[in-house]
């Protein structure tokens, strides 16, 4: 799976405090990250890309899942949430669309253009931070987490049961509550482990909202990340 090029995540907040200080949101916190406004917290979305092209198939983005790509656990979106409900597609003084060369510095862990440029519009949007920061900290909270090892270099196809998935993150991520996560999946595939997570991002938080829309089937299919 590839993860090259990333820093390590108080070294990564300290890049985030000493750039473009007081662009957006509120103060940022003692730890340096941009602090959004108007939610309550985040929900950080893992796509486990292989699904993801093996459900899309002929529809899949190319960058994604063309020829020579080999992402596991990607970085879907980071999502501003309400106890209840979430915003989307808030009014903002920043631009709408992002810049191919800022999307590119995030190809390491959202490997789409498009995806980063729909996230921004739909998510980030909502966040009250300008397009650097939201970017900023999507990558801090995609280091926040460990990836469990179970998911790293796959190498067969294999069917799990959901709560299996779950259950590799909390292992590997001991301070996560159990109703801070929940697995999703489509018809077949694993798609998305969603964690829910302070706008800090210092905590995990209980989100039953959101792990009240786990997958519900028995088993999904995980597709190899080579």
């Amino acid at each position: 799976m590839r993860r090259s090029g990333l820093l390590p995540l108080a070294a990564l907040l300290a890049l985030v405090a000493c750039s473009e200080p007081g662009s957006s949101g509120e103060s940022p916190d003692a730890a340096g990250v941009p602090l959004g406004s108007g939610f309550d917290f985040y929900v950080l979305a893992l796509s486990w890309s292989p699904g993801y092209c093996a459900s899309e198939g002929e529809r899949a983005n190319r960058q994604q899942c063309g020829p020579g790509a080999d992402f596991g656990f990607v970085a879907h979106g980071l999502w501003p949430q309400f106890e209840r409900g979430w915003p989307e597609y808030c009014e903002t003084d920043e631009p709408v669309s992002v810049p191919r060369e800022r999307a590119a510095l995030l190809g390491d862990i959202m490997p789409s253009v498009g995806l980063v440029r729909h996230q921004w519009k739909k998510h980030g949007t909502c966040t009250g931070l300008d397009q650097a920061d939201y970017f900023a900290v999507t990558r801090a909270a995609y280091e926040r987490v460990a990836l469990p090892d179970a998911f790293k270099d796959r190498a067969e196809t294999a069917s799990i049961r959901p709560a299996e998935v779950e259950r590799a993150f909390l292992a590997a991520n001991p301070e996560l509550p159990a109703d801070a996560v929940a697995v999703t999946c489509d018809r077949r595939f694993l798609r998305d482990v969603r964690i829910c997570m302070s706008r800090d991002l210092r905590e995990f938080v209980s989100c039953p909202e959101v792990d009240r829309r786990a997958c519900a089937l028995e088993t999904v299919v995980v597709p190899p990340d080579d």
